[in-house]
């Protein structure tokens, strides 16, 4: 995967304190990433990166919406996200990427792309399933809806269903009901 050089940090220019970091993330990030469920996206992401002597904290924090399809009704729509994450950039001997909130890197290392870490906060903070505001409130006008509700199976009526009952059950029911 090529890395994008705007999300690339050179921590080794920076003073020991903390920097901030923002970032747009529109829809050309993740055709970068060949991810095709998001129609359209705005996206802010804030990156407070706190340099000490011996580490780095880094602190995401992403808003914004996705313009998605609704697995209902197909019907685009756009979906509210927000998320945050921290992660802890330690020094040693190789890079390892095990821990899911540490990330180790070489010594000699001078900067940090946080680019994969940006793409995952956001797809995992989309709902797994996502349905329109307008087929939850019932506005939603579309033919999709209006076919699953003619194919969805209908309540009987109870007047009916006593009358389907087997008459051996009623005997039974008796039981119950002569203590």
């Amino acid at each position: 995967m090529k890395r994008l050089k705007e999300f690339t940090i050179p921590f080794v220019g920076l003073k020991v304190g903390k920097h901030r970091f923002e970032y747009e993330i529109e829809q050309k990030f993740f055709e970068h990433f060949e991810y095709e469920e998001f129609n359209s996206s705005a996206v802010k992401v804030n990156v407070d990166l706190e340099k000490k002597s011996t580490l780095l904290e880094l602190h995401f924090q992403i808003s914004g919406s996705i313009n998605v399809n609704c697995d209902l009704t197909n019907e685009a729509y756009d979906q509210s996200v927000e998320n945050a994450f921290d992660l802890v950039v330690k020094f040693g001997e190789e890079y390892n990427d095990e821990n899911i909130d540490i990330l180790i890197i070489p010594h000699g290392e001078y900067e940090i792309n946080i680019q994969q870490y940006i793409y995952e906060l956001i797809v995992l903070a989309m709902p797994v399933k996502r349905v329109h505001p307008g087929v939850e409130d019932g506005t939603l006008d579309s033919e999709i809806l209006e076919r699953l509700e003619e194919l969805s199976p209908k309540e009987k009526n109870t007047k009916e269903d006593k009358e389907e009952t087997d008459p051996r059950w009623n005997t039974l029911k008796k039981l119950l009901t002569d203590k």
